[in-house]
């Protein structure tokens, strides 16, 4: 078995859709600014790579809209991108052959934040009964379960930042288990007033006010990263089954995939995120030297950003790959950031370009690293591995590669 992306559903601050999105990076556009949902002038983080431009209304049905999050909007137009692009009808297969895995981290939370203030404000004949569901992290893959009728493997994961990654080595792995399309990805929005202040106590936000001076990940400047929300649903189909169904285009395939945590602080023990590079590679059977770029996990936090350019500098010698993080331009999407690098990943290995990383003018004593900046590099691209950290100590790394 053979598990390949056929469909790429994509929504992000600088573009929606994976073609107007995959030219903005490409253009070094950036969606990140000054936050508007709410008036942030009394918080310590103002910026984020927030969707102006995405409008629920036009996306997502009126019923289901009312009893979901935006977390779940943001599936929702995503899955539909994800499968016209892929030219399926997931009821053409039969029902227990197709599911649907997603990641997220912080759950339905301005859903949340509102219903609560209702239940303050005004009482609890105020509080919509959909609080009990739209606001759990589960919730989108029960709807996009209903929604298609996808009644086989249907799962949820929890990693933070990571969630992507492992969203889409769970995907494979169902595959595996006589299963014929996983939908699977990542979206997260959590950019309420009770979102960001979840978020301030890490103290890994950077709290500058210039968009470009804010997210600098590897610089010598490095002060934190830039929240965003958005993310991608990928269709992940057995490559015979695409094949014989005639799908329109094959990205590329899932060729390895690895999982790993961090120990605890004061163990002595190294950081988990080498392990899972070099895991993930040997699951795809590929040699280092295989590897045409690295797509970094990027935090944004001085003493992180040397952890990882020690891992990838230590697996592939230093300046031993081109590396980038096109997140700057989107900010830090966490449980979307690794399905929308992936996403990423698969638009390089078609166009034979790697995206830039933006802003980043100085790198940092340590980082001994070929990071891709000024502008998009065009190279031979044909296996890319994608790397993703959550906070708490989780690390994933996923190989895909042209599809033969």
């Amino acid at each position: 078995m053979t598990a390949v992306v056929t469909g790429l559903g994509v929504v992000a601050s600088n573009g929606m859709g994976a073609e107007e999105y995959w030219a903005a990076v490409c253009d070094g556009k950036s969606g990140i600014d000054r936050i508007r949902r709410f008036d942030c002038s009394g918080y310590p983080v103002t910026l984020a790579g927030e969707l102006h431009s995405f409008d629920a209304t036009e996306q997502v049905p009126g019923r289901l809209r009312m009893e979901t999050s935006m977390m779940s909007h943001i599936a929702f137009a995503a899955a539909e991108m994800a499968l016209a692009d892929a030219a399926l009808d997931p009821e053409a297969l039969p029902e227990y052959e197709r599911g649907v895995i997603t990641a997220n981290a912080t759950g339905g939370v301005e859903f949340g934040q509102r219903e609560l203030q209702n239940l303050w404000s005004k009482g609890p004949s105020h509080v919509s009964a959909y609080m009990s569901i739209a606001w759990f992290f589960a919730a989108t893959t029960g709807q996009l379960s209903i929604r298609y009728k996808l009644r086989g493997h249907c799962g949820v994961v929890l990693s933070e930042t990571a969630g992507g990654l492992d969203a889409l080595g769970h995907a494979r792995r169902a595959l595996r288990a006589d299963h014929r399309m996983i939908m699977a990805g990542g979206t997260e929005s959590a950019l309420s007033p009770a979102g960001i202040v979840a978020q301030i106590p890490t103290r890994r936000l950077s709290t500058r006010g210039d968009p470009s001076r804010a997210y600098l990940p590897f610089d010598a400047d490095a002060n934190g990263y830039v929240a965003g929300e958005g993310g991608a649903i990928l269709i992940v189909e057995d490559a015979a089954s695409a094949r014989e169904r005639g799908a329109p285009a094959i990205y590329g395939e899932i060729a390895g995939y690895a999982a790993t945590f961090d120990p605890r602080p004061g163990t002595g023990r190294p950081p988990g995120l080498e392990r899972a590079m070099r895991t993930a590679l040997a699951d795809a059977d590929a040699h280092p030297r295989e590897v045409d770029v690295v797509f970094a996990d990027a935090y944004g936090v001085p003493e992180l950003d040397l952890v990882e350019a020690a891992a990838i500098s230590a697996v592939f010698g230093p300046y031993g790959v081109p590396v980038t993080a096109p997140k700057t331009m989107t900010g830090r999407v966490y449980a979307g950031a690794g399905a929308l690098d992936v996403a990423t990943a698969l638009l390089s290995i078609r166009d034979g370009l790697i995206p830039p990383t933006v802003n980043v003018t100085r790198l940092a004593e340590g980082c001994s690293i070929d990071l891709v900046r000024e502008g998009p590099r065009p190279a031979p691209v044909r296996t890319a591995l994608v790397l993703a950290r959550g906070h708490g100590g989780y690390n994933a790394a996923l190989v895909v590669r042209a599809a033969n």
